[in-house]
């Protein structure tokens, strides 16, 4: 099953260190600022370059269509009066490079923006993601022994950015999820976990 959300705001994107067995792995995600729906997921054992365009081709597969929609609307506008689709990073040079990779032209990049960013005199600053990063962390640190397979804490990644998306309701988007703020739109019913279980079964083929 392949959902397209719809971009409405900045993509916001960096990692949480995730520790198994004493290891240090990361937890990518990218999140629309608008929406809070997660456009991208990845826990990787390394932030490869590899990696890192493997994490933001899952924008380009499901979003790239309305990305090219907006450069074509707005391409023969004068550079700094574009309104593109703008990437929001922290400094790390895989990053960049993943962005040029897949996006270079037809989006925007601040690049090296940090979480007080805006106080540095920058437009912008990454604290959306870094508010989304402390509650996954909040929520690791209840649990006892943390985890002991990278497989393990795939799983549970995995199955965290998928609830977060399509479950849980936030007051700050009008009682709406994060998957409804982005115009995805599915017949899960009340109870939102069994519904998506069986939305899923029905469109594995698809």
């Amino acid at each position: 099953m392949q959902v397209q959300p719809r971009l409405k705001g900045r993509q916001h994107y960096d990692e949480k260190y995730i520790k198994v067995n004493k290891k240090d792995c990361y937890d990518l995600n990218c999140i629309d600022h608008i929406t809070k729906y997660i456009t991208a997921h990845l826990f990787v054992d390394k932030r490869t370059r590899s990696k890192c365009v493997e994490f933001l081709s899952q924008i380009k597969k499901t979003c790239y269509e309305q990305i090219l929609e907006i450069y074509k609307r707005e391409k023969y506008k004068q550079k700094k009066k574009r309104k593109l689709i703008r990437f929001v990073c922290d400094g790390f040079e895989n990053y960049k490079s993943a962005w040029s990779i897949l996006f270079y032209r037809v989006t925007n990049l601040s690049f090296g923006v940090s979480i007080k960013a805006n106080k540095g005199g920058l437009k912008h600053n990454n604290n959306h993601i870094e508010r989304h990063n402390g509650k996954t962390k909040d929520r690791i640190k209840v649990m006892r022994g943390g985890f002991r397979s990278f497989e393990g804490a795939e799983i549970f990644l995995n199955l965290r950015h998928i609830i977060y998306n399509f479950v849980h309701s936030y007051q700050g988007l009008n009682g709406k999820t994060p998957a409804e703020a982005a115009e995805i739109i599915l017949p899960l019913g009340r109870n939102k976990i069994l519904g998506l279980i069986k939305y899923l079964i029905d469109h594995s083929d698809d």
